[in-house]
């Protein structure tokens, strides 16, 4: 069942005149706000959020209780109280421990809406809820039914983020193996999926895949269609093995032929997906148990090196379970991390749910400093790219979106929601994209990496989640733009490290202390990997990470931008960061 958004509209509760004037003009702004929301913000799906008015307005406890009880059976993941007047702040506030809170006080002289809004914010600091508090920066005409501009902003990014956190409660992040070459974000962390982030953690041990494999447990006929697809539209880039003579340990290692490496590579990627989210059709085949699938809505595959040392790779696995489309058309992306990673995969899935798009997942490679490119290529880093550029490249399993070859209606490349992707679209993303073989003196088994470089300038962000003993979970962030590069200097760039592999040219914005240089976003990363996902959404990505109470540690968002909770201000006014990591100590996980 959806997360839905619970609009609550309050009323000064005194009969005789007083509430019978403000009726109609509370229940418009509680008619305009779930309008809003249900016209610009969609599932993962594709359908509109879904928005539930209660079924009185609330003057009072009892009406405030009948409220509840109502949101109570409708899966209500956040609430927006909305109120034109004063009204009784402790009487009328949302108490329930498990939803998301804003407040929208309409800014008129007429009636004290504003009262309202600092008296009800006033009881939800002293009661230890925190709420985030929506106020308008022009007075305006009772009469006036708009949303203005500010306040529709805050409506949408809290409506946004709280969606987010309601689309991660109760479903399941699926470790496909354990941890990969001693990578920390691999070791999964029971506690914070838990506390956080309200999710179950599944562990599928990688014998399970081969289990499946060797059994043919998966659909036979859709293995056919998959298979077919990819003849037709996989084509081979590329051959960093051709002509080499390997040493007799790798020749050794090689289990699957040639000739079976891509059907290998294509059961590989049904079964994965049939693993976290279930398939019917395996029922019918007789196995039930396999057709009900993990609840997964993100996972990862640790691959290396136990299975990468004799079996091909996952690459073509984990590009096109990210991917927006597959041999079924276009399809809901899974944030899925290469080296089981599942810190990364976090913040894949942070970044898909906030705006519907596919993640890309990166090594956080290199940084080249312009006087570094002018040096090997001879030529000077001009536009976006002009401070420096970070290079994000992975081991072929970014998704093919972040080839940028889906174009806007500007006919400039972009990133689109799965259920946006035109045939042309489709066409242009697999045209965008070759397999190369994987390195054998890396990866023994074989497989084949997606390659391709990111040609269009777009608006990213990029994200991480670290966890810092002593501080826990913290979230880190870069607002930026992908750059295209001269062909020459691309080319003299990407080929010194493995040009089987897809290439995105990063430039943050430059902006405050914490992203003074592109250097120091690169010197203050806090991993290896890094998940980059379309559109400046640092601002939504600090609002999401103030629900689950996770403090944000590194941002180049704009001050004026930051939304957050009411009560976090009480923690300090000089230092946002340091107010944020206060609060966050203090309040403690959302599910604790």
């Amino acid at each position: 069942m959806y997360g839905k958004i619970g609009i609550r509209p309050t009323i000064d509760g005194r009969w005789g005149g007083v509430r019978e004037s403000l009726e109609a003009q509370c229940r418009a702004m509680a008619e305009s706000a779930k309008r809003l929301i249900e016209s610009e913000l969609f599932y993962l799906d594709g359908s509109p959020v879904q928005c539930v008015l209660s079924p009185c307005t609330i003057g009072g406890g009892a009406e405030a209780a009948r409220c509840e009880e109502y949101f109570s059976t409708q899966n209500v993941c956040a609430t927006l109280t909305v109120t034109p007047c004063w009204c009784y702040g402790t009487e009328t506030m949302d108490l329930n421990p498990l939803t998301i809170k804003a407040v929208w006080g309409f800014n008129g002289t007429e009636r004290p809406g504003a009262v309202y809004l600092a008296a009800v914010m006033a009881a939800y600091a002293q009661r230890g809820l925190p709420a985030f508090s929506i106020y308008g920066h022009e007075v305006q005409e009772k009469e006036d039914r708009e949303i203005p501009e500010d306040v529709r902003e805050k409506i949408l990014r809290f409506a946004r983020a709280a969606v987010a956190v309601g689309s991660m409660r109760n479903q399941s992040y699926v470790n496909l193996g354990s941890v990969s070459m001693g990578i920390a974000g691999s070791v999964v962390n029971v506690d914070f999926l838990q506390k956080y982030l309200g999710m179950r953690t599944e562990w599928v041990d990688m014998t399970e895949i081969l289990r499946r494999i060797q059994l043919s447990i998966y659909d036979p006929e859709e293995y056919e269609k998959a298979i077919a697809w990819v003849r037709k539209n996989c084509r081979e880039g590329f051959d960093c093995n051709a002509g080499k003579d390997f040493p007799e340990i790798i020749r050794r290692s090689r289990f699957i032929p040639e000739e079976e490496q891509w059907s290998f590579c294509v059961k590989h990627a049904l079964v994965v997906r049939d693993i976290l989210k279930g398939n019917p059709r395996l029922k019918e085949l007789g196995w039930e148990e396999e057709a009900l699938g993990r609840n997964g809505l993100a996972g990862g595959f640790q691959g290396q090196r136990m299975w990468t040392d004799w079996l091909p790779n996952a690459d073509f696995t984990e590009a096109i379970m990210a991917s927006s489309l597959d041999w079924n058309g276009p399809k809901q992306p899974i944030p899925f991390a290469t080296e089981n990673d599942t810190l990364n995969g976090i913040a894949m899935m942070f970044g898909w749910l906030l705006t519907n798009k596919a993640p890309i997942f990166s090594d956080v490679r290199t940084y080249w400093s312009p006087e570094s490119v002018k040096r090997v290529s001879g030529k000077e880093l001009t536009g976006r790219a002009k401070n420096g550029i970070i290079h994000l490249i992975n081991s072929g399993a970014s998704c093919l979106d972040g080839s940028a070859a889906a174009k806007n209606e500007a006919g400039e490349g972009c990133m689109k929601e799965w259920w946006k992707l035109s045939a042309e679209d489709m066409h242009a993303l697999l045209e965008k994209t070759d397999w190369c073989r994987a390195n054998y003196e890396y990866f023994r088994g074989g497989g084949y990496s997606s390659h391709f470089k990111t040609e269009a300038e777009m608006p990213v962000t990029m994200i991480r989640v670290n966890i810092v003993e002593g501080v826990g979970p913290s979230l880190q962030l870069a607002e930026g733009y992908t750059c295209v590069l001269d062909p020459k200097v691309h080319r003299i760039l990407d080929e010194r490290t493995d040009r089987t592999w897809p290439t995105t040219w990063f430039a943050p914005k430059l902006c405050g202390e914490a992203a003074s240089s592109v250097y120091e976003v690169m010197a203050k990363w806090g991993a290896n990997h890094g998940a980059t996902v379309y559109g400046h959404i640092g601002a939504e990505l600090i609002t999401l990470a103030s629900m689950l109470r996770i403090p944000v540690s590194f941002h180049n968002v704009e001050r004026e931008r930051i939304f957050r909770p009411h009560s976090f201000n009480g923690f300090g006014s000089s230092d946002p960061e340091g107010q944020d990591f206060r609060a966050c100590a203090y309040y403690g996980p959302l599910y604790h």
